[in-house]
């Protein structure tokens, strides 16, 4: 995004990054602050006024997972990763966009996320080239399995946006999911979860990055395995 020579806030060491999209103790502010955001699309009247837009939409009141808490979240997560990408200044504004339209639909929501990102982003003076680049990164997350060797910026934005995975928080996360499908009768919904688990378990890395694999690929397969196996064992309501 432009350099307008506002600093953002001091970011955490890695440690810290990869404990608070992991373990959620970090506020919202800490990576959603006007700092933050003033580094990546400038201090303009109108790109703080995306920013307050885009704030509003992940707060809106029938998200349950795909709040504040998770764009928190997936931005905290490529902090560790951040080096490995080729552009983490459209990785970042990906996150923020990535869910910035959430009804529900999967590849709808990413497409007019990504649509939005393509409106709001050369207002706050974004170099079209990575305008371009956000909104591809923001469909990209509609399926993870479709990031392509090489694609650096794919592989930290979609390895961020998995974090959760591994975290200990997981067993919220999960029951958060439930809630934003809670109009799908509990056997379909048990059974659409159980094969969105098995593929992912049956792919030999969850993460594409290093470092996401040494931080997080343990204990993300011993969550989902966990949650598979309760899965196959009750009828989830």
């Amino acid at each position: 995004m432009i350099d307008d020579r506002t600093p953002p806030d001091d970011p955490p060491d890695d440690r810290t990054a990869g404990e608070t999209a992991v373990g959620e103790t970090a506020a919202v502010g800490d990576w959603t602050g006007c700092g933050r955001w003033v580094a990546l699309a400038g201090g303009s009247a109108a790109s703080l006024a995306v920013r307050a837009e885009l704030l509003a939409r992940w707060a809106e009141p029938h998200r349950r997972y795909h709040t504040r808490t998770h764009l928190a979240a997936v931005l905290a997560a490529v902090e560790p990763l951040a080096a490995e990408a080729r552009d983490a200044a459209a990785v970042r504004l990906a996150a923020w966009f990535h869910d910035a339209v959430y009804d529900g639909r999967p590849g709808w929501d990413e497409e007019r996320s990504a649509q939005l990102a393509q409106s709001r982003l050369p207002r706050c003076g974004v170099p079209a080239g990575r305008v371009a680049e956000t909104a591809r990164l923001v469909r990209l997350t509609a399926a993870h399995d479709t990031v392509e060797p090489g694609d650096s910026n794919g592989a930290v934005l979609c390895d961020a946006d998995l974090a959760v995975l591994a975290g200990p928080g997981y067993a919220a996360y999960a029951r958060a999911i439930r809630e934003e499908y809670a109009h799908v009768p509990g056997p379909l919904f048990a059974h659409g979860r159980a094969e969105v688990l098995r593929r992912l378990l049956a792919t030999p890395s969850l993460y594409r990055t290093a470092r996401a694999r040494d931080l997080w690929e343990e204990r993300a397969r011993a969550n989902m395995t966990a949650e598979l196996t309760a899965l196959l064992g009750q009828d989830t309501r």
